[in-house]
């Protein structure tokens, strides 16, 4: 058999490889809740699995379990959403490396896209077309050890880095990072009350008190639908 003919009755790497696929939880379209793009219709691809165990954490349900998608059904089921922001999240969906094809693949799509991230991870392979929005943990949130500082001096004008915080030691905590990284010169910084353990009005008083310059945000999904899977 000559080397076209080989090449022939061997199907596509799309087509055959399992490497081209990805642990999916749910995708969904929702409104997006938090950051930048809170308000607008969102489709959600939410990836399976997470090294992290946050206290405070709603989306456990992701932990395990999930469906195995090929990246072109995936791209098939964000078309027919029909709307022009996606969200890739989780669990943590840089755990998946797959998670790196699949974002440039929406971008090249077209889409306007954001990843959602709990900062543990690196941050460097994402394609810069991406919005990213990095966690910063906490110590309220039981994992401020797993916080990854390298990501913090790439972050660009497009990222967005995010606090939620669990207590007033939190609060005081996040505005020193915010001030030793210049974190607000290199782009967005969202502070988010942990729903039940900081007040929001409490969280907006400190905010003003001090003159951080930062945002405030609640998560809009939480007010509506109070942590519904899907929603």
């Amino acid at each position: 058999m000559n080397a076209a003919a080989a090449a022939a009755a061997v199907p596509s790497q799309i087509e055959q490889s399992p490497q081209d696929r990805l642990k999916i939880t749910e995708i969904f379209v929702s409104l997006q809740g938090e950051a930048d793009a809170a308000g607008w219709p969102t489709v959600f691809v939410r990836l399976t699995g997470c090294p992290l165990r946050c206290q405070y954490c709603d989306t456990a349900y992701a932990f395990h379990g999930g469906t195995w998608w090929e990246s072109e059904d995936i791209l098939a089921e964000v078309a027919r959403a029909g709307v022009r922001h996606v969200c890739v999240t989780g669990g943590e969906p840089l755990a998946q490396k797959r998670c790196i094809g699949l974002l440039a693949r929406l971008c090249d799509a077209g889409y306007d896209v954001s990843l959602e991230t709990s900062g543990a991870l690196d941050v460097s392979q994402v394609d810069p077309r991406v919005s990213r929005v990095v966690d910063i943990k906490t110590p309220g949130s039981a994992e401020e050890h797993r916080n990854r500082w390298d990501n913090l001096p790439l972050l660009t004008a497009r990222d967005q880095v995010k606090f939620v915080l669990c207590s007033r030691a939190d609060y005081e905590w996040a505005r020193e990072v915010v001030r030793e990284h210049a974190l607000d010169q290199r782009c967005a910084v969202l502070f988010s009350p942990s729903k039940d353990q900081v007040s929001p009005r409490a969280l907006a008083d400190w905010i003003v008190a001090d003159r951080l310059p930062v945002r405030f945000q609640m998560q809009l999904h939480k007010l509506l639908w109070n942590d519904e899977p899907g929603r």
